[in-house]
C-alpha cells in the first residue's frame, strides 16, 4: 500500500485532529514498513482547527529548528507542526543529517515536515524565525552567523544573562557573543510582553527560573507601591 487515508485521526493524545490526512509514502522505520489505518470522531473546533492550517495567507511565519534531533528541538517541532500560523521549511541536526524526524522520534512521523540537515548546509533563504535549540556554549556562535533579518528564540542559557561577567561565572566558559548579549530580551512573555513583540532576539527563560518569577514579580510590583506611595 502506497497511500494511506486518514479520517480526522487524532495525533499527540488528542490535542490535535487533522481531517483527511493525506500520507503519499508509507514511512520505513528499522527497517519495517510502519503504515497506521483508522478513523476517530472529531469535534468542529477540531476540525475548523485543521482546516485553517491548511490555508495559506500572509500570517504564516516560516519556521526552522535548529538542532531538531535533541529534546527541546523535537518538543518545538511536536508543539509548532499542526500551528496553523507556522510552517516548519528548516530543521537542522548535525548526527542525524539527511534523516527525516519521523525516523528519530516515531510519534512525529505522520508530520509532512523536510529532512534533517547539517547546519552548514542550511538554507535560510525561506526561514522568516528560528527557534535555536543547541546546547549552551555553542548556541553563541551558531546565532552570531545567522541572517540578520531573522526573528531568534534561544531555548539555551546563552543570552539569558545581561551581564557576561555572571555568564562566564556560572557556565564556566567567556561569552563569544557580548553584542547580541546586549541585544536580547529575556522572553518572560507575562511581564515584557512588548518587548519581545518589538525584539530580533529573544532569550527563553528557564523552567525553574519562570516558575519562581511568575508569582514574584507581581508581588513585588504590590510591595513596591505599598512602600514608595
Amino acid at each position: 500500500m502506497s497511500s494511506a487515508a486518514f479520517s480526522s485521526i487524532s495525533l499527540d493524545r488528542g490535542c490535535f485532529w487533522k481531517d483527511e490526512v493525506k500520507i503519499s509514502t508509507v514511512r520505513k522505520l528499522d527497517g519495517r514498513r510502519f503504515c497506521i489505518k483508522g478513523s476517530v470522531a472529531s469535534s468542529p473546533r477540531s476540525l475548523q482547527f485543521a482546516k485553517k492550517k491548511a490555508q495559506k495567507s500572509e500570517d504564516i511565519v516560516r519556521v526552522g529548528v535548529l538542532g531538531a534531533s535533541g529534546y527541546t528541538g523535537s518538543e518545538i517541532v511536536r508543539l509548532i507542526a499542526n500551528h496553523p500560523n507556522f510552517d516548519i521549511t528548516l530543521m537542522t541536526a548535525d548526527r542525524k543529517a539527511g534523516q527525516s524526524i519521523g525516523s528519530v522520534f516515531p510519534h512525529l512521523v505522520t508530520q509532512n515536515l523536510p529532512d534533517m540537515v547539517a547546519i552548514k548546509d542550511a538554507d535560510f533563504s525561506n526561514v522568516d524565525a528560528v527557534f535555536c535549540c543547541l546546547p549552551h556554549g555553542t548556541t553563541q556562535e551558531i546565532i552570531k552567523g545567522l541572517p540578520k533579518e531573522l526573528k531568534i528564540v534561544d531555548l539555551s542559557a546563552d543570552f539569558r544573562l545581561r551581564n557576561i561577567d555572571e555568564y562566564e561565572e556560572w557556565y564556566g566558559q567567556p561569552h563569544r557573543a557580548p553584542e547580541l548579549q546586549k541585544e536580547a530580551i529575556y522572553g518572560l512573555t507575562e511581564v515584557l510582553r512588548e518587548e519581545i513583540r518589538n525584539a530580533r532576539l529573544v532569550a527563553n527563560p528557564g523552567c525553574y527560573p519562570t516558575s519562581i518569577q511568575l508569582p514574584l514579580v507581581p508581588l513585588i510590583k504590590v510591595l513596591y507601591l505599598l512602600c514608595y506611595t
